[in-house]
């Protein structure tokens, strides 16, 4: 017994020592503490950033399932995360949320590449879906996560890079729930059927609903920007999910009259069952603009239109993202 201690002190045998007893490295995993934090990688050449929140569940050293929040063009991911509220929900509900930073020419003013929008990542073919995976790597190798419960939304280009991950990363993104954006990947090819749950008013001035963008996006961008329309591209998710021709209609959500969601609408359509236990959601609103449902109220209205949290979108996406999770044997499918 003696002469075995000593051994284990010995350099030549802590490897054989640490594999004896696993308890041991167990403790020295890393874990964040619940709190916030900013952390950087290396990806592609470029040094890209990301911000986390960790819930007041953390402190159980547990893997908690992650959401992955991305900022619109020319925002940031201070910005979104202050504006989408979703903290809150993440120390209500028990999920890592992280704010990943998009690229750009100017400091805090970011653009993902999502196919066909948007300016400085989409024009110098950022690589974006390549750094989100090696997001999620970094991140598992600073926390415990569970790699089977990663979700991704983002509001307006971070929408649609959700869309994006959807179709070519299929195998680490288990769920997506895009809020005001649409489909403007031209690499439809997704490696498994994924469930979807989008949020879009058909009165919003800056991405059209049906299709093309409102004048002072084409004006600020200088260039011709591709959007299809928010039910083509769910269209042919449920086409690729085998999801029923019809939806599932509930009863309209109206504003309170005498409130800020008076003359504001939300009515949820559902096609559904889909190929492996899928569906796909849209929150279909009237009134509202180019906003975040429940997020910062009266925020810049003049340029998105109106605010509205007549629905909660933070709650709406977590209860439908918790029923989801990547199947055992999912492919890590990246984008070439």
């Amino acid at each position: 017994m003696h002469t075995r201690a000593i051994g284990c002190l010995s350099a030549m045998s802590l490897a054989m020592c640490a594999a004896a007893l696993p308890n041991a490295a167990a403790h020295t995993r890393s874990v964040l503490a619940p709190g916030d934090y900013s952390f950087s990688l290396k990806h592609d050449g470029a040094q890209r950033t990301y911000l986390v929140h960790m819930p007041p569940q953390a402190a159980r050293g547990a893997p908690l399932a992650v959401v992955l929040n991305f900022h619109g063009a020319g925002s940031n991911a201070r910005q979104q995360e202050h504006y989408t509220r979703m903290d809150g929900a993440a120390d209500r509900d028990g999920f890592i949320a992280v704010y990943p930073n998009g690229s750009g020419r100017l400091d805090g003013h970011f653009t993902w590449n999502a196919g066909f929008c948007c300016a400085y990542a989409m024009t110098h073919r950022v690589d974006d879906v390549g750094f989100v995976m090696a997001l999620i790597d970094d991140l598992a190798a600073r926390t415990p996560i569970d790699r089977r419960r990663v979700y991704a939304t983002g509001l307006s280009n971070g929408a649609m890079l959700s869309y994006r991950l959807a179709a070519q990363a299929a195998g680490a993104i288990a769920a997506i729930a895009p809020v005001a954006g649409s489909m403007v990947t031209g690499d439809f090819a997704p490696a498994r059927p994924i469930p979807i749950m989008a949020f879009n008013s058909v009165d919003d001035p800056l991405l059209h609903y049906n299709g093309g963008y409102g004048r002072s996006v084409s004006s600020l961008f200088h260039r011709k920007l591709g959007n299809p329309g928010v039910e083509a591209g769910l269209a042919k998710w449920r086409k690729f999910d085998g999801c029923p021709a019809q939806p599932q209609i509930a009863p309209t959500v109206d504003g309170q009259a005498g409130t800020n969601n008076q003359g504001i609408t939300a009515t949820r359509y559902q096609w559904a069952p889909c190929r492996d236990g899928t569906q796909i959601v849209l929150w279909k609103l009237t009134g509202a603009g180019h906003v975040w449902p429940g997020g910062i109220q009266a925020h810049f209205e003049r340029v998105l239109g109106r605010s509205t949290d007549l629905i909660e979108a933070n709650e709406l996406m977590w209860q439908f993202f918790s029923r989801y999770r990547l199947p055992r044997a999912a492919p890590r499918a990246l984008a070439q």
